[in-house]
């Protein structure tokens, strides 16, 4: 079987026009929103999109707007011909990539900026919903970020992280104008936001979420595994292990989420990593939960060295 040779868009205009001439002829589309640097995590994510589309779309941009002061947007790994040759390997291939430059560089002068600025505010006074600039969400009579939970898990050290991320995709959405989207549950935070995001805001888009993808030793795939040392790299499994040893304990009737967080506080402690947070939410609202009663997630964040992990894992008893 010949190898599919994606088409590459760099420009809105000709990414929308794309999606647009591919629903003409009665095709839905799939889009998979990435930062690049991919690997089999992000791969799983197009075959999953291939299940729910005729045409899938990967996005590789890194956004600045999700990055706070103190987190370096330079040193984010990018490998753009590496990813090419990578998502060519996926059965189905990929029909279009959408690599811009820069989503946020949209004016062309100082009074087109002026411009824009009043015009939102104008809306703002009407009680529109709108997304500022530099990615705030609601008005006092609309939706605001926070209702969704923005000031938990991820959110609570990284105050910007889910503005950006809500705005980014929201463009991505608008421009693509895909079907269906596929998120993986690896960020489970980002996952439950997006679902709530598109609910509120009545996206016609189904937004999928697809299982975390491991190495071999339990690890899961991240982008940054490549920045931890080997050493690092065998402390950070207390994390996986520490989650499955929870989700067992919780299957023979150790239910107290308190006891179950210490434990694997512990545990990843001990093996060297500092945490950032440990908590077992309800899978849906979010919301944290003493005793397990019903499907829950067990989030956790820790840094190993310089390199922050995230994972989780769902438990059902």
């Amino acid at each position: 079987m010949a190898v599919k040779e994606p088409v590459i868009f760099t420009e809105k205009d000709e990414m929308r026009k794309w999606s647009r001439s591919m629903r003409s002829q009665g095709k839905t589309i799939g889009l998979v929103p990435t930062m690049g640097y991919l690997h089999q995590g992000h791969l799983s994510l197009v075959e999953e999109a291939h299940k729910h589309a005729e045409v899938v779309v990967v996005s590789i941009y890194v956004n600045p707007g999700q990055f706070s002061p103190s987190e370096d947007l330079s040193t984010y790994p990018s490998d753009f011909h590496g990813d090419i040759l990578k998502l060519k390997s996926v059965p189905r291939g990929v029909d279009a990539v959408f690599a811009p430059k820069n989503l946020y560089d949209y004016r062309e002068n100082k009074k087109s900026e002026i411009m824009l600025i009043w015009k939102i505010r104008i809306l703002t006074r009407k009680g529109w919903f709108h997304v500022w600039r530099r990615g705030e969400w609601g008005t006092k009579q609309g939706l605001e970020l926070r209702d969704w939970r923005e000031d938990i898990l991820c959110g609570k050290n990284r105050p910007v992280f889910f503005r950006g991320v809500a705005t980014i995709v929201t463009k991505l959405f608008n421009i693509v104008e895909p079907d269906v989207a596929v998120f993986g549950k690896k960020d489970y935070h980002q996952w439950r936001i997006i679902q709530r995001m598109v609910r509120d805001l009545d996206f016609g888009i189904e937004i999928v979420g697809s299982d975390i993808v491991r190495d071999s030793d339990g690890l899961a795939l991240s982008s940054r595994n490549v920045h931890l040392s080997p050493e690092e790299r065998e402390k950070a499994l207390s994390i996986s292990r520490s989650l499955l040893k929870a989700k067992s304990d919780a299957k023979i009737g150790l239910v107290n989420c308190k006891e179950l967080t210490d434990t694997v506080v512990q545990t990843i402690t001990q093996a060297g990593g500092r945490i950032d947070y440990a908590e077992i939410v309800e899978q849906e609202s979010l919301e944290a939960v003493e005793e397990i009663k019903n499907p829950v997630a067990f989030c956790i964040a820790a840094w190993f060295g310089k390199v922050r992990l995230i994972d989780n894992i769902e438990i059902s008893i």
